[in-house]
């Protein structure tokens, strides 16, 4: 249930779903970072050569959806990978729908949800490893979407 409130969320409670990947059995491990939410809508400009006033009028266009960013430490968990495989070898059914949901503080409150419809991996780097360093080892996945909603 979203709840609306007085003060902002934090951004560091956060949920992502990603249908028939990560389920009860086999979850696709928390994420760290995601990034790219968002929709552009294209507007075009347009004057008929008889209009009265001197300024072309505003036609909306296409909308576009940036590409999503998710991150997460490395856990041993190939489920994302064999996602990334089965489009890659071309098997049909592999759009997903993912949903990002964003926690209150006591992790109970949905504060709000953005559903990604039809994604599909676009790119995964794997992480950087260093001899010296006690860094994480983070990978990441980029998902292309053709339509971001509120959930």
């Amino acid at each position: 249930m979203v709840s609306e409130r007085e003060r902002p969320y934090r951004n560091f409670n956060f949920l992502v779903d990603i249908t028939d990947v990560n389920d009860a059995q086999q979850d696709a491990g928390g994420f760290q970072e995601v990034s790219g939410l968002g929709v552009e809508i294209a507007a075009a400009e347009y004057r008929n050569g008889n209009y009265a006033f001197n300024n072309p009028i505003k036609i909306m266009g296409l909308t576009k959806v940036p590409d999503v960013t998710l991150k997460r430490g490395v856990i041993g968990n190939l489920a994302l990978f064999e996602w990334i495989k089965a489009v890659q070898e071309g098997e049909a059914d592999q759009l997903k729908t993912v949903t990002v949901t964003l926690m209150g503080e006591d992790r109970t409150t949905q504060a709000q949800a953005w559903k990604l419809s039809n994604a599909r991996p676009l790119k995964y780097t794997g992480p950087t490893l260093s001899g010296v360093g006690g860094d994480v080892a983070v990978e990441e996945l980029v998902l292309s979407c053709e339509r971001i909603e509120q959930a």
